[in-house]
């Protein structure tokens, strides 16, 4: 009788270990299909810092800017201004610390690129692109260099130079 009941509990007990095999190859394999999802949404979205955003025009001081032919001796002047205040953390033609100026004024606005060299903690605070641009480069906030608007100009003129 004692053989009877080891034989049936035996069966019971593979029964149940049989049974939680399968369910959790199939959670395993729904975990593995889920993330292999997830790649793929990553990899299909642009990162922020090649996404083009025109429209938007940041938050800070700066709502409306018109922009005529490239002056030389603002873009001069921005030049040494980026150099000194800038180049720490942005390098002209590679990502670094920061993005890299080159071509963002084909994919930002200019009052977007002003309000974000005049104002990096509201931006970062309330601007859903400057939020993501600093996700992307690694938490590293936009140091303020407190720079006028004049000077801001000047950076910009010189990141127009960069296209």
């Amino acid at each position: 009788m004692k053989r009877i009941i080891y034989a049936v509990f035996a069966i019971c007990f593979i029964g149940i270990i049989g049974c939680g095999n399968d369910a959790q190859k199939e959670a395993k394999e729904r975990r593995e299909k889920k993330m292999a999802e997830k790649k793929i949404e990553k990899a299909s979205v642009v990162p922020a810092s090649e996404r083009v955003d025109l429209d938007n025009k940041g938050i800070g001081p700066i709502t409306s800017i018109q922009l005529e032919a490239i002056s030389e001796e603002m873009a001069a002047k921005g030049k040494e201004s980026f150099k000194a205040k800038c180049s720490a953390c942005h390098k002209v033609s590679k990502k670094f610390i920061g993005p890299s100026p080159k071509g963002v004024m084909e994919r930002r606005s200019p009052e977007w690129v002003m309000n974000m060299m005049l104002n990096p903690t509201g931006m970062l605070e309330k601007d859903p692109l400057a939020k993501e641009l600093m996700i992307e480069f690694n938490g590293a906030p936009m140091a303020d260099q407190n720079l006028t608007e004049e000077e801001a100009r000047e950076i910009l003129e010189y990141f127009r130079t960069l296209n």
